[in-house]
């Protein structure tokens, strides 16, 4: 860092990637801090200046030793910091400790026999919440939700018809159970069941989610909200305001033709049902049959491919559902939780892989309802978008959702 951007620095204060402090502090108060920006974004902790950003210079002797201490005996697992000295021209010298974002959370505070968790919220770090502490472990591959246990379930809250449909047609097991103690020991060695640790098994969330019945009765944020109004935003009236509940996929029986038949709809085939009349338009012209042809304001495809994405890789600790929403001039898809591990919407776009729920994703994709190369956005819907309504899908990325926005193409454009 040079003497120019410091000054900048602390011109602007305290902020999510930047902390003063003086040196004299404690090695638990330092250690703190440097959790606290690797279990976020990262960040630059400036020693030897004030809160007020008043700079009263480095006091402690070896201090570039004490920090290193610092991060081999307080903070757990290991990072490896970058440390520098500015030298002012009056003499005083500043220390930046500079911490880039973990790829091992989260990171803990190892002081008194106790490991405590900090994240950065805002200029200040704080105690993780039991919420934040999960996000941190999924984020780290440490925690699966998906094979969590739900409780209030058993196995009979599973669709038994389904999973055999599954194991017998789509999967082709040689061995498919016949006996309930047998079922659930296969449901417990595929993740669709878990032990609760108090001597049950129960479904898994991916279990309740591909195959349960009314899974949001035991887990709310299951479901799929689909909304349409005529205006651009919320403040019309609605046409539709819908809460769909369900097992992810259909239920399906093999005819005497030896083709699947789909007997009872599963959340996707529900979804398109509901959707379908907000995201269409007759024709104004009658073609050689005197009928009007439905003319689709969007690829079908890409809708398909973007509400199966937020299905299979939405973060199922957020206790919010997934919202669809029509709008006069785009369709928004918004999945709750942040984008899994260190993708970012450049590497989605490129099409980078990085599966959050792979049990849930090689469930669909065994159905085909998703891509087996696993690269919709990149191969589907950005090349639809662009061929089929001449714009390029919007895609936005925060801490708690990925939108995904889709603008409408006129009626009265050739298809």
């Amino acid at each position: 860092m040079r003497k120019d951007e410091l000054w900048e620095v602390v011109a602007n204060g305290e902020n999510s990637g930047i902390e003063f402090k003086r040196d004299s502090l404690r090695p638990e108060q330092l250690a703190k801090e440097i959790v606290a920006f690797a279990n976020v974004q990262g960040g630059r902790i400036l020693l030897g200046v004030e809160d007020n950003g008043a700079i009263i210079g480095l006091q402690r002797p070896q201090i570039q030793e004490w920090v290193l201490n610092v991060f081999r005996d307080k903070v757990h697992p290991t990072l490896i910091p970058f440390y520098e000295e500015i030298a002012l021209d009056d003499g005083k010298r500043v220390g930046v400790v500079s911490i880039s974002s973990g790829v091992s959370k989260p990171y803990v505070v190892r002081h008194n026999n106790r490991e405590d968790i900090y994240i950065r919220m805002g200029d200040r770090s704080e105690l993780a919440s039991r919420e934040q502490q999960l996000r941190l472990f999924e984020s780290s591959g440490m925690l699966h939700v998906e094979a969590l246990p739900v409780a209030g379930t058993s196995f009979s809250t599973i669709d038994l018809d389904r999973v055999d449909y599954y194991l017998r047609s789509i999967i082709k097991d040689p061995e498919v159970p016949s006996s309930e103690s047998e079922w659930i020991e296969r449901l417990l060695g595929i993740g669709l069941m878990a032990e609760d640790g108090m001597g049950h098994s129960v479904c898994s969330v991916a279990g309740l989610l591909c195959f349960g019945t009314n899974p949001r009765r035991y887990l709310p944020q299951a479901g799929l909200r689909v909304m349409s109004f005529a205006g651009d935003d919320k403040e019309y009236q609605a046409q539709l305001d819908v809460v769909l509940d369900g097992p992810l996929v259909g239920r399906w029986r093999e005819a005497d033709s030896g083709k699947m038949q789909l007997v009872d709809d599963g959340l996707i085939e529900k979804f398109s049902s509901a959707i379908e009349p907000f995201v269409t338009q007759e024709s104004p012209t009658i073609d050689e049959h005197m009928r009007r042809e439905k003319i689709r304001l969007y690829p079908w495809e890409a809708i398909r491919e973007t509400v199966i994405n937020a299905l299979a890789h939405r973060d199922w600790t957020r206790l919010v559902d997934i919202e669809v929403t029509n709008y006069a001039d785009r369709l928004e898809i918004i999945s709750p939780g942040k984008l899994q591990n260190s993708m970012t919407v450049r590497k989605m776009v490129a099409g980078q892989r990085s599966p959050r729920n792979t049990l849930i994703m090689e469930i669909l994709r065994d159905y085909g309802y998703v891509d087996s190369r696993g690269m919709g956005v990149r191969t589907k819907i950005i090349p639809l978008m662009k061929r089929v309504n001449q714009a390029d899908p919007i895609f936005e990325a925060t801490d708690d959702y990925l939108k995904t926005v889709l603008p409408r193409r006129r009626a009265d454009d050739s298809q």
